[in-house]
């Protein structure tokens, strides 16, 4: 094909030239479009409505928001919160009135990662929305629930989409020319981590190459920077993660950063990194140091703040504090034992007097009854007070190391649990 002015134009890259035309060519988010789906009916009903769609990178948001201007015949404009402002916001409802105006279509406005956008910029969208000039539609790979203001949320609804499988892909593969090996061809959709356009965009690459047919030696060749120590859906991805969290436990700070570091050399999704972190905190160190849980959540949001290569520092920060941290799991011991009592047991009642009694009736019923307000006793502890369902056989699910804080910590039950002792007696 050529332009206005004979010139040959460029070839569309793969992920366009393969994007779907029709529900039924969209690979995955069965949950959603399959017949008799949210999304699938949505579409049918003849009437668009404002939804968010939240998912990771190559899901298909894109793909969706471009069939649902096509299935309403509307005009499809799109935003990027990246890089518009309120002025872009402003001309695109501008567009939307003159398309109204003039060929009395409606605009499907799709928002890319409107999570970036701030609480104004969302605010922005709302009287368009409400006036039924435009139909909304947000991508974002970032809980709606925390990035998207309750307004502009209150008006759309959320749909989640998933990664692509690994049967996914391998379907996505088949619409391709590539012709691969099975190792390859494994370790390929590894790579592409449920993402199907990094998916084309790798095929694209090796499609240029020229070679016949794509082995795993070539695969490793040709994608080296990514592939060559950190493969996102194969052993060593688990490996590294394994080596990190073993590290840190076992209180290495050299091991524990370095492993950090292949990771991210490897081209590991930093955030990712910190969400294991903050697993760590919690399990390994608990209450021993609570301050790491916080070091690591806050690391998380510098590198949010920040990206890379700065917020990585952060990164580092955190995981060489929870390394020579004091180390407990007894939080995640009481967590599991707790966890599968409650699973094998029945259900009890709450006993009465510790029911909230807002009403005559409930009073009268005797709920809260002979409640001991705490803090009304001797340091602020009703000692010999159960709080237990009636019948409940006696537990002790939290058992505090004599590491850190945890030794205060379990210096302080042991002493509650005597003066619990002590009452008990003075009622036999």
């Amino acid at each position: 094909m050529t332009d206005l002015f004979g010139k040959p134009e460029p070839a569309a890259p793969l992920a366009d030239a393969l994007r779907p035309q029709s529900l039924d060519e969209v690979v995955g988010q069965r949950h959603l479009l399959g017949p008799g789906k949210p999304l699938r009916l949505a579409f049918e009903s003849g009437k668009p409505h404002s939804m968010i769609l939240w998912g990771p990178p190559g899901s298909g948001k894109t793909t969706i928001a471009r069939l649902m201007a096509k299935a309403f015949d509307a005009e499809f404009r799109a935003l990027s919160a990246v890089f518009s402002g309120v002025k872009d916001i402003r001309e695109a409802v501008q567009a939307a009135e003159h398309t109204l105006a003039t060929s009395a279509r409606r605009t499907i406005l799709f928002v890319d990662e409107v999570h970036r956008f701030n609480k104004a910029q969302q605010d922005a969208f709302l009287p368009f929305v409400e006036r039924g000039l435009l139909t909304f539609v947000g991508a974002t790979t970032e809980n709606p629930s925390f990035e998207v203001n309750s307004a502009l949320l209150s008006r759309a609804a959320v749909y989640v989409l998933e990664p692509l499988s690994p049967a996914d892909m391998e379907l996505l593969l088949s619409k391709t020319e590539i012709r691969i090996d099975d190792e390859a061809k494994a370790r390929l959709i590894g790579f592409a981590d449920g993402d199907a356009r990094r998916l084309l965009n790798a095929v694209e690459i090796l499609l240029n190459t020229g070679v016949e047919k794509v082995d795993a030696a070539f695969l490793e060749q040709t994608l080296a920077k990514n592939l060559r120590r950190f493969d996102k859906g194969g052993e060593q991805f688990y490996d590294q993660i394994s080596a990190l969290h073993k590290s840190v436990r076992g209180s290495d700070p050299d091991a524990s950063l370095y492993w950090m570091l292949r990771m991210l050399d490897g081209g590991a999704d930093p955030l990712y990194v910190g969400r294991r972190l903050v697993r760590m905190a919690v399990e390994d160190i608990g209450l021993a140091d609570p301050r790491a849980l916080r070091v690591t959540l806050d690391a998380c949001e510098t590198y949010e703040r920040l990206g890379s290569p700065e917020g990585e520092l952060a990164l580092a920060e955190a995981t060489l504090y929870l390394a020579v941290a004091a180390k407990s799991n007894a939080v995640y011991e009481a967590y599991n034992a707790a966890r599968d009592f409650i699973k094998a047991d029945g259900t009890r009642p709450v006993p009465l007097h510790i029911r909230n009694a807002p009403t005559r009736l409930m009073k009268n019923l005797g709920y809260g009854k002979e409640y001991r307000y705490a803090h009304d006793e001797d340091d602020a502890f009703a000692a010999g007070e159960s709080y237990f369902p009636e019948g409940m056989p006696a537990v002790e699910w939290y058992r505090p190391t004599e590491r850190g804080l945890e030794e205060k910590i379990r210096m302080r039950i042991q002493e509650l649990r005597r003066r619990n002792a002590e009452a008990a007696n003075k009622r036999r």
